[in-house]
């Protein structure tokens, strides 16, 4: 049975090259330092983004986490989207688990947030108020349906934080994706960024993990917060074994997805009952509009999982779907006909 699933780009496999290369590497003792795979993936990764250092992780949430700890002390505040993944899928670990206040900003429909609200929101140095001491921006940016952050406004950003002191991090899950977009090198993207969570399993296709870059003092931060979180793994090289096939293997094919999900966006954009704003589809997310009466996106997750066709519903009447290395242009075709069957239904 042949499932066209378009819940996420999470839900990828890794090839046949990561598979190989899982079994076949060498492994040690990462916790100790001494696994070679690891070493390996944490030093591509950083010199790809132009950093000092990185660190593998489990996760895009611990990556993020070890982040914000290490930029902030208890009682210390961010700045972040409304939007944000960390402020919005992250269960508010940063107060849970670091009494880290955030402050939620504005998000615009792009995923930028105004440059005058955030030095708004910087605080004085008063009794009454905690220290600010750090932004989070998130490129591509998820909740905004994967907009591409341009780099002229990540520098601005960045130019606003070190002139008042304060960290910038990038939540870069899906920065590859964005630099395919912009046609732009990655660490020219993020080069006025303090830190960046670089994700791995999403359309990179790994099994699992993330990679956090920064200075050698932070990631030094980074390393410890990570073994307090149960984040330290042993004989990690076999994940990190994966990453290093995804950086040499996937990285260019992300244009794929972005042309699967422009034609679906355009084909259902065409189609009686449904809409897709077609300026917002840069990457590889799809935000529909149901605008046939009587009909909610879950009406239409439900029926569209009697044919085989996974996606999620984010509001009653909003559907996100998500392209990756598994989805072919004919699956694309399998949904337009599937979704038009259900609306003449």
């Amino acid at each position: 049975m042949h499932v066209v699933d378009l819940r996420s780009d999470t839900v990828t496999k890794p090839t046949e090259a990561m598979k190989r290369a899982m079994v076949t590497c060498q492994v040690g003792d990462d916790v100790y330092g001494d696994d070679p795979t690891v070493n390996q993936l944490e030093a591509r990764v950083a010199e790809l983004l132009n950093k000092e250092a990185g660190l593998f992780v489990p996760s895009g949430t611990m990556g993020n986490l070890v982040s914000v700890l290490s930029h902030c002390g208890r009682g210390d505040e961010m700045i972040v989207g409304d939007e944000a993944h960390i402020h919005y899928y992250e269960q508010g670990n940063v107060s849970t688990l670091g009494s880290v206040h955030p402050r939620a900003l504005k998000n615009n429909p792009d995923g930028t947030i105004d440059l005058a609200l955030i030095e708004n929101a910087i605080r004085e140095d008063n009794v009454h108020y905690p220290r600010t001491k750090l932004v989070c921006l998130e490129n591509t940016h998820n909740r905004c349906g994967g907009a591409v952050l341009p780099t002229s406004y990540v520098d601005s950003v960045g130019a606003l934080c070190a002139s008042r002191g304060i960290k910038l991090h990038i939540d870069g899950a899906r920065l590859a994706n964005a630099a395919i977009a912009l046609e732009e090198d990655m660490a020219r993207m993020v080069q006025a960024a303090d830190s960046v969570s670089f994700c791995l399993s999403k359309g990179l296709g790994c099994p699992v993990g993330s990679v956090v870059v920064g200075s050698a003092s932070f990631i030094a931060s980074c390393r410890r917060w990570r073994k307090a979180l149960g984040g330290g793994m042993r004989q990690a090289g076999v994940l990190a074994a994966a990453g290093l096939v995804a950086l040499d293997d996937m990285l260019a094919r992300l244009k794929e997805d972005h042309s699967n999900a422009k034609l679906l966006a355009a084909e259902l954009n065409d189609m009686p009952g449904l809409s897709v704003n077609l300026a917002s589809v840069q990457t590889n997310i799809v935000v529909i509009t149901i605008e046939k009466d009587g009909v909610t996106a879950a009406d239409l997750v439900k029926k569209l999982k009697d044919k085989n066709i996974w996606l999620n519903a984010v509001s009653p009447t909003k559907l996100r779907v998500v392209t990756h290395y598994h989805i072919t242009e004919g699956d694309v075709q399998k949904v337009v006909e599937a979704l038009a069957q259900c609306l003449s239904a």
